[in-house]
């Protein structure tokens, strides 16, 4: 396939899920979650550049899933690598123990981006997501405990996740607006 007909995909891919996101009220407030940046491979590079120029995220799935589909109000367990533009790691699973992230789908603690890639995923699914600023930390920069800048104000964060699990919420997520 030629890189257009990729793109297009993603595109309408992210359009469907931010439609599906906004609609279902999902989560604006930050927390830092992963995703790899293959530099080297074409596809990822043009996402990356995508996403930072449109604001949107870019979604593309390395493996779809044959479980439960994630969406708003279910929790979700997700095993993720997440990289800055350059490669540079900045948090992973494996860092955690291969222990997965676990959250309730469109409640506040997960960045906007992550929420919009992982919504409409099914169990078992992998996805490879790019996420701008704009849906990432914005202007503001992450540090670790001791005070080193880990994510720069303004970085593209490019996340490699695999979804694990998909459980049924208790409630339907109460989003702060």
């Amino acid at each position: 396939m030629n890189t257009k007909v990729i793109s297009g995909g993603i595109i309408i891919i992210v359009i469907i899920i931010g439609i599906i996101y906004f609609m279902s009220h999902a989560s604006s407030s930050p927390v830092p979650v992963a995703n790899p940046t293959a530099t080297s491979n074409p596809a990822a590079q043009t996402a990356t550049a995508n996403a930072s120029s449109t604001g949107q995220v870019q979604g593309q799935d390395v493996a779809v899933g044959t479980g439960a589909v994630a969406t708003p109000g279910s929790i979700v367990s997700v095993l993720y690598v997440g990289k800055l533009q350059d490669g540079t790691v900045f948090d992973s699973s494996a860092a955690h123990g291969n222990t997965p992230l676990n959250f309730t789908l469109g409640t506040n603690g997960i960045i906007p981006g992550f929420q919009i890639g992982v919504n409409g995923m099914k169990a078992g699914g992998e996805r490879l997501l790019v996420i701008p600023p704009t849906l990432g930390y914005g202007a503001q920069e992450t540090k670790d405990q001791a005070g080193k800048v880990i994510i720069p104000a303004n970085s593209t964060l490019v996340f490699d996740i695999k979804l694990v699990d998909v459980k049924p919420g208790s409630t339907t997520p109460q989003i702060a607006h």
